[in-house]
């Protein structure tokens, strides 16, 4: 009986032996095919997704900082803007002391109307000089008329002979005085010749410095040459400033981009024209800016550091280089969500289209950046100029 019971109970043993090595048999089979899926869906995710974009971090928004300066030495007498001010092209940003460049402007304008009187009286004298011709050839017509009828007198002893020698002394001198004139007519006319007096050369050098000393004038009233933001304004009332010190900082926040460094390891299937998204820290991931990338740098950030590394030494260490690239950014969500230069960014590049190219194929022949406020000093003085020339002219008969 007790043989009996033995046997049964090995034999549910063995049963329950058998169940759980069925269990873990399937438990083992399910994490591995787990496993095998999630291999399987991580492999297409970077095949269809992580393999077609580069991301970093390491990305902050750059823009344009154009540094105001004077061009010309003087003392500041007036600050009209301050930081975080906004200013439009052409706003005047600080004043310096006119007083010498008001003086030298006034003599510049006595000066031009002087040469246009001098040019004036030139061409009146070339015209004296002329009439001087004519009469001194009348003269020498006379002389030798006189001559002539001396001379038959003088065959008949009519008259003595000094007359006859006076009368050809007074042809000679007729002729000198000819020759005097044409040679003055000549020197005066190689001054007015070929000009009037708008256009003559000595008006010209004249208004020439007219328009330098107005400009000196003007530019004591420092503009912007841009429209943006203030920043770095370091002049002070009362400062004595040179020609091409900063003074204060404008920064276009309209016209910004991201420079976005990537590894070297990231480069391969980057390419101009790819589109880009950019998260800043300022929004965080309630706005993602929509960029393009415009172009890869031509140098890693060390090649261009103040001091390159020099790697020719027997500790030399590789460290992974990074690119920078530059990507653009919209307008019209820079103006909606504005950015400021600096501020940390992410950046996804996607590169699913590598159709374009690694470097610019083709030079920009437009300018980057450009200003016309300095053309309209020159147009003014050009225009004050012309008014004193025409106020010295005689005036229409």
């Amino acid at each position: 009986m007790s043989d009996s019971n033995t046997a049964t109970t090995a034999d549910d043993d063995g049963r329950e032996n058998g169940k759980g090595n069925g269990k873990r048999r399937a438990i083992l089979i399910t994490i591995a095919l787990v496993f095998v899926v999630a291999g399987i869906a991580w492999y297409l995710l970077y095949l269809f997704v992580f393999s077609l974009r580069e991301v970093t971090d390491d990305a902050y928004v750059a823009g344009n900082q154009v540094a105001i300066s004077t061009q010309q030495p003087g003392t500041v007498v007036a600050v009209l803007v301050d930081d975080t001010q906004r200013v439009e092209t052409g706003q005047a940003l600080i004043k310096l002391d006119p007083t010498d460049a008001q003086v030298n402007l006034a003599k510049a304008r006595s000066a031009l109307a002087n040469a246009v009187r001098q040019v004036r009286q030139q061409t009146e004298m070339a015209s004296q000089y002329d009439a001087a011709i004519v009469a001194r050839k009348l003269d020498l017509a006379r002389a030798e008329a006189d001559l002539k009828r001396r001379q038959p007198l003088l065959a008949d002893k009519a008259i003595a002979p000094e007359e006859v020698a006076h009368a050809r002394e007074a042809v000679d001198t007729a002729k000198a005085a000819l020759d005097l004139a044409t040679r003055q007519a000549a020197a005066s006319h190689a001054l007015v010749d070929g000009t009037d007096v708008a256009s003559n050369a000595s008006v010209q050098q004249a208004k020439a410095a007219f328009r330098e000393a107005w400009i000196a004038n003007e530019r004591n009233t420092i503009v912007a040459p841009i429209g943006g933001y203030v920043a770095q304004r370091s002049v002070q009332v009362g400062a004595r400033v040179q020609a091409g010190q900063p003074l204060m900082t404008i920064i276009p926040l309209h016209d910004l981009w991201v420079d976005a460094n990537f590894k070297e390891s990231q480069l391969a299937h980057i390419r101009i024209g790819q589109p880009a998204k950019i998260e800043s820290d300022v929004y965080g991931g309630s706005v993602e800016y929509h960029g393009k990338v415009v172009g890869l740098g031509a140098g890693s950030g060390s090649a261009f550091a103040l001091l390159p590394p020099q790697n020719a030494s027997g500790n030399w260490i590789k460290v992974v280089q990074r690119v920078p690239v530059r990507i653009a950014l919209d307008e019209k969500q820079l103006e909606q969500h504005p950015l400021r230069v600096g501020l940390s960014t992410a950046v996804t590049v996607d590169t699913h289209d590598r159709s374009g190219k690694v470097l610019a194929a083709t030079p920009t022949t437009t300018p980057v950046a450009q200003t016309t406020v300095y053309e309209r000093d020159l147009a003014k003085a050009e225009t004050e100029a012309d008014a004193i020339v025409a106020a010295n002219l005689p005036a229409a008969r």
